[in-house]
């Protein structure tokens, strides 16, 4: 392995040809990406119905339930780029058997979730400081929702092995599926058997099983077609632990994030919690569509690193950044036009209301940064620079809780809460670029 240095623009054939590159990852990456704050959106919107004391209770349970699957979205970040490079190196063989040692890790990880978590579900929702009303929906929702977490680790494991393999459209088939699966159950199991939140609860869980079959089967017969192994083994499951411990770290920053907003939320009142709730749908769905032009970054990357070409991965890395900063653009604007409309689809509670569209406004601004972020972090991701993210994400909690906690002692609203995640948002941005800026992270070789 070699640490490569800055090369020179790519011409104007290249730049195409990266663009090609990006779009054909990019797009289906994007419908597959997309459909997982869409389940959550979907159930906002059934449970919003309900009353604003179920929402509230929703947006404590999915906040932790967000983190119980996402502080190991290594499985997918990790996997997609070991994989890209083996594949990068020609190799498939040994790609696809890194890809099920991931999937082995995915499910010890997740019978370790459910034999922590269902019984702690009470002191869990007690720490958000929901109120009385709101507290027993919580419970509830997070009690049966944390029995599909195993399933829904799996297809994360499995996402990362086809992304790596550069197929981003079976991810969009079977997401687009779970959607309208979930969408289906939820309002069979609410409305038509009566069963409220817990009927949102069991229709997302009975969704994300059917998803995690789909991508076994798929993963399978690659395994096989190219002769991998299928059985677990314990060293390629442990390096892949050992691998993902410091996008581990990052995450687990990035969660905290994440908790403090909606327990400062949770704080400011039911109305400010419920439209927390909304606004943190919106940006989730929105961070899910940037991250599409990641998702292609990690693949592509990776691939070219491992087939020892840093010279395609500076030009991928540039251009993407300007496809980052332009799509966040363009989304910040439809925040703009949309907000009317948006959040009455959520709750007619005109204190909900009033609450969520100021806080809509700075989500809109801050969208050209998010575009930045996503897509670098996507880059340092692809090129297995797990140590800096970590690194860089924790000083970004170190800025974002400070000036998160002030906002109820000083009279701030749910509006002064996300100023804060967009100062939280430009401080990843600063810790990236220089990274990206160094040329450090270009490492070639099928393994770095």
């Amino acid at each position: 392995m070699a640490l490569m240095t800055q090369a020179p623009a790519a011409p104007k054939a290249a730049r195409r040809r990266h663009d090609r590159e990006i779009v054909a990852l990019a797009v289906p990456a994007f419908g597959a990406l997309v459909a997982e704050p869409l389940f959550l959106m979907a159930d906002s919107a059934i449970v919003g119905h309900l009353g604003t004391a179920q929402l509230a209770g929703l947006g404590i349970a999915s906040a932790l339930l967000t983190t119980a699957v996402s502080i190991f979205v290594f499985l997918a970040y990790a996997t997609t780029a070991a994989v890209a490079r083996r594949v990068g190196a020609g190799d498939l063989q040994a790609a696809i058997r890194q890809g099920m040692d991931g999937i082995w890790l995915a499910l010890l990880l997740g019978a370790a979730v459910i034999a922590v978590a269902l019984p702690t579900a009470p002191a869990l929702v007690d720490l958000f400081g929901a109120s009385d009303s709101a507290a027993p929906y919580a419970v509830t929702y997070l009690r049966i929702s944390i029995l599909g977490i195993p399933a829904m680790l799996v297809v994360l494991a499995a996402t990362g092995v086809l992304r790596g393999l550069q197929d981003t459209k079976t991810p969009l088939y079977v997401a687009v599926g779970g959607f309208v699966a979930n969408g289906a159950l939820n309002v069979l199991l609410v409305y038509g058997f009566g069963f409220g939140i817990a009927g949102s609860a069991w229709g997302t869980v009975l969704a994300q099983c059917g998803m995690a079959a789909i991508y076994l089967y798929v993963v399978v017969r690659g395994a096989k077609r190219h002769g991998a192994s299928l059985r677990p083994d314990a060293a390629g499951i442990r390096a892949c632990a050992q691998a993902g411990v410091p996008l581990l770290a990052r995450t687990l920053a990035l969660r905290a994030i994440a908790l403090i907003a909606t327990a400062v939320a949770a704080r400011l009142g039911d109305a400010d919690v419920a439209a927390h709730q909304i606004v943190l749908s919106l940006w989730s769905l929105l961070s899910f569509a940037l991250d599409a032009i990641a998702i292609a970054g990690q693949a592509i990357i990776a691939r070219y690193l491992g087939a020892n070409d840093p010279q395609g991965a500076r030009d991928v890395c540039r251009r993407m950044i300007q496809w980052g900063f332009v799509s966040g653009a363009a989304l910040g604007l439809l925040v703009v036009a949309a907000r009317p409309v948006f959040v009455p689809l959520f709750s007619g509670d005109a204190a909900v209301q009033d609450a969520a569209l100021p806080a809509l406004m700075v989500v809109a601004l801050a969208q050209p940064i998010c575009g930045i972020v996503y897509v670098l972090d996507g880059v340092l991701m692809g090129a297995g620079d797990g140590p800096y993210l970590a690194w860089a994400m924790l000083a970004t909690l170190a800025v974002f809780a400070p000036a998160a906690l002030l906002v109820p002692s000083l009279g701030g609203g749910l509006t002064a809460l996300w100023v804060a995640m967009t100062l939280m948002m430009t401080v990843r941005a600063l810790t990236l670029w220089l990274r990206s800026r160094s040329g450090r992270w270009v490492v070639t070789g099928a393994t770095r």
